[in-house]
């Protein structure tokens, strides 16, 4: 099976969204990825409800919906009713993990859980059953267009131990700095899904940036 690509609209154009989505309809992208920042969690302000529920409306792609605010529980349902198909919250956000995890499964949702780069994955073991999918972050969240972080190499793979000793099924996502040059060793280390934005929206030609993310391990 081809590695998920999730194009991050933080990369996109702002004031042509609805022709950047469509665009995205076309090509071989698997998700959407939205990072939802408040400026409180993360030093950064994006999108709001009414931006995901019109994105909702045109794309074809389910929505990746990544919170990085304070206190997630109080927006889960409103993400989920415009339209967030997968939802992640941090780690570090939540003071009660396990209920937040399982709040959004019950609003049928996929649950991920995001962790920040100074966070081991053994924070996870007694959640990993529980979750659907993990995102790693392998740059400070908040703003696109970082430097990736090589630790993230090990991590992935520390990761995916752990999911095999917990027997979970959960998937390895990997958010910041990923492009066509560390995509095939992302997926050699363990990684499922592959989140990018510049390296995608500043290509002159998205779309084969995209196939070329998704196929960068056949090559």
């Amino acid at each position: 099976m081809s590695v998920i690509i999730a194009p991050s609209l933080l990369s996109a154009d702002f004031l042509n969204l609805d022709r950047d989505v469509k665009m995205l309809n076309s090509s071989e992208a698997d998700w959407l990825h939205l990072d939802v920042m408040d400026g409180l969690f993360v030093p950064n302000i994006s999108f709001g409800f009414a931006v995901i529920e019109k994105i909702a409306t045109t794309t074809i792609k389910p929505l990746d919906v990544h919170l990085m605010i304070v206190d997630p529980d109080r927006y889960i349902m409103r993400f989920r009713q415009a339209g967030a198909s997968l939802i992640s919250v941090h780690y570090e956000a939540c003071n009660h993990l396990n209920r937040t995890i399982h709040a959004i499964k019950n609003l049928g949702a996929e649950a991920g859980v995001a962790l920040n780069p100074h966070t081991p994955v053994s924070v996870l073991s007694e959640i990993i059953g529980d979750v659907d999918f993990v995102l790693l972050m392998s740059v400070n969240p908040g703003f696109g267009g970082q430097k990736f972080i090589p630790g993230t190499y090990r991590k992935i793979r520390d990761l995916r131990e752990l999911i095999k000793k917990s027997e979970s099924s959960a998937r390895i996502e990997v958010d910041g700095g990923v492009d066509s040059y560390n995509a095939a060793a992302l997926i050699s280390s363990g990684a499922d899904i592959l989140v990018a934005g510049n390296a995608i929206f500043s290509s002159p030609d998205p779309v084969e940036a995209i196939r070329k993310l998704k196929y960068s391990n056949k090559y």
